[in-house]
């Protein structure tokens, strides 16, 4: 998922070109989509739709729009405007279930992808990791298609990562142990490498993670892929434990 916080039309156009094959998610970070002009977001909003790509406002935007009660008006601009998905989160407020639960179904009423967040985004009020796993859980029954692990754009002091942006791997296996086969649902917001190879190394090559920074989509398609220091040399080891390469012989000629 990658977190748009102003790339002009051309620079996505770019973009796209390159890495388009390698991005499920766009998002329109905070709430910036009310900053650009809609002409000019909705033809960015169907350049990335014409390339199978979900997008969808950040979380901040449908906060901002639910404390002023404007829920069904909001998903209808989104809608309006080409956005294919929405996002709904408590970074920065109080939702009772019943209401959670309302924002999910008006999304889908409006025929939007719904894409859910799980954590706060205040560091002292961080939520326990199997209280992000069973809202995640819940959120899935309710409709989601998604669900986002709060890391925020920094990746620190948030969420399962520590001040510095370490991972605390207990409350990973935590949440991963409680969601069983769902797992595979969440979008972990990682923006930073460390990060992303821990969660890649864990869960394997083709792990939800957020937060890309447009510039890293190929950077981050490397480190998935073995093409980098982080994850080429865990595959070398093996490689060499299994017999299946020996770095003092020299290969045959073909």
């Amino acid at each position: 998922m990658v977190i748009d916080t102003g790339v002009g039309l051309g620079q996505c156009e770019d973009l796209l070109a390159m890495a388009d094959r390698w991005i499920d998610h766009w998002k329109i970070s905070f709430g910036t989509s009310a900053l650009v002009p809609k002409e000019l977001l909705t033809k960015k909003l169907n350049l990335i739709g014409s390339a199978g790509i979900l997008t969808f406002p950040g979380g901040t935007m449908f906060e901002a729009t639910i404390v002023r009660r404007h829920c069904r008006p909001y998903m209808r601009s989104a809608r309006g405007m080409g956005f294919t998905a929405v996002e709904i989160s408590e970074g920065s407020i109080d939702l009772s279930p019943d209401r959670r639960r309302g924002a999910i179904e008006c999304g889908l009423d409006h025929e939007l992808t719904v894409i859910t967040e799980v954590g706060k985004k205040d560091p002292s009020a961080q939520p326990s990791p199997e209280q992000l796993a069973d809202q995640a859980l819940q959120d899935l029954e309710w409709g989601a298609a998604w669900v986002v692990i709060e890391g925020r754009e920094s990746g620190t002091g948030v969420g399962v990562y520590d001040e510095a942006g370490g991972i605390d791997t207990k409350a990973v296996e935590t949440i991963a142990e409680r969601m069983g086969d769902q797992a595979d649902r969440l979008v972990w917001e990682a923006p930073l490498k460390d990060q992303q190879a821990m969660l890649i190394g864990r869960f394997g090559i083709n792990v939800g993670l957020g937060n890309i920074n447009p510039a890293r989509i190929l950077a981050l398609e490397a480190l998935r892929t073995g093409l980098r220091f982080e994850t080429l040399r865990p595959i070398a080891t093996r490689l060499a434990a299994k017999g299946q390469w020996d770095p003092t012989t020299r290969e045959p000629d073909l």
